[in-house]
């Protein structure tokens, strides 16, 4: 017996799953899904098990059972962003849509998996509009997307929607742990007191101390996974979807390190609330306000190290105990 796509563990039985299992047993799943959450690999994992059940079925020969997750299987496509701009274009959106037009090859239906939905190019949301709009006969179209509201308004409104919460876990980069705890200990001395100059000199040099190892670890981290990841794409892939697919892992290693800093100043804050409930609740709804606005230039290219500066320096201003 060939062995089924699992779903994430962390899914694994939950209703949302429940739902999408029930409809493929009965034949009654919709043609178009939006699978939307927080982290992409969550998400890739989920539509390989969609993908899987539908194409390989129980009861297909283990002669005839294809590895969905692999790239192996014929009636498995995929739409990736590519080049630098990690942008989907016209051209290879239509591409896609001739390859789910035809006859399948294998198997009884067809499954189109469309990564990072939202970097679609105006022009090529349009040409897929039409196509959520009549679909192929016998295929399922899934976008996966961490931002659903980037999307048209009209093609959400065209596709059943599921979200799925992330099933990633803590960053385990070497040197991450070490920043966290340095970081902490920073905002530890901020809170004793900024009595002079030389005391401001010293926690600037601090940080950008801190901008530095941040920027070392997560080249190190996204190095790491992707040399992990490269081993298991499909090997049609060009080097633009290839660069693509790296810069989306720097981008969502960065957005997780982001939410382990902002975990990281909750986590500092949560013992002082008791004892000044006031400054303290201040200072940290100011110091994630601040991280939260900061994190969001990273969508509009901002280089990290200057978003970390700027939050960094920030908080030298927010958490300082000043003299008198």
């Amino acid at each position: 017996m060939t062995e089924r796509v699992a779903w994430p563990s962390a899914l694994a039985g939950t209703p949302t799953v429940a739902v999408i299992e029930r409809a493929i047993e009965r034949q009654r799943l919709s043609h178009s899904l939006l699978l939307h959450g927080d982290d992409l690999d969550t998400l890739v994992l989920v539509a390989h098990a969609i993908a899987d059940r539908l194409l390989n079925p129980p009861g297909t020969a283990a002669a005839s059972h294809r590895d969905v997750a692999g790239g192996s299987h014929p009636d498995c496509h995929s739409l990736r962003p590519a080049g630098k701009m990690r942008q989907i274009s016209a051209d290879a959106t239509r591409a896609l849509i001739g390859k789910v037009q035809v006859t399948s090859s294998v198997a009884a239906r067809k499954v189109a998996i469309i990564h990072e939905a939202d970097r679609m190019h105006p022009a090529a949301a349009n040409i897929f509009l039409k196509t959520l709009e009549e679909p192929p006969a016998h295929t399922t179209l899934l976008l996966l997307t961490a931002r659903p509201y980037a999307l048209l308004p009209t093609i959400r409104s065209r596709v059943l929607h599921f979200r799925f919460p992330t099933a990633a876990t803590v960053v385990a980069a070497d040197g991450w742990p070490a920043w966290l705890d340095d970081y902490r200990a920073w905002l530890g001395r901020l809170g004793e007191g900024v009595a002079d100059k030389r005391a401001v000199a010293d926690h600037v040099f601090t940080v950008y101390g801190l901008v530095a190892r941040f920027a070392a670890v997560l080249e190190f981290a996204t190095a790491e996974i992707w040399k992990l990841q490269k081993e298991k794409l499909p090997p049609d892939l060009d080097d633009e979807e290839q660069v693509a697919i790296e810069t989306g892992i720097a981008n969502g290693l960065r957005s997780r390190l982001f939410a382990e800093i902002e975990q990281a100043t909750r986590g500092f804050a949560r013992p002082r609330l008791a004892v000044k409930p006031g400054p303290t609740r201040r200072a940290l709804v100011a110091a994630v306000e601040k991280l939260e606005h900061d994190a969001g230039l990273l969508r509009l290219n901002l280089n990290e190290a200057a978003v970390l500066e700027d939050f960094l320096l920030g908080s030298l201003r927010i958490w300082a105990k000043r003299p008198g």
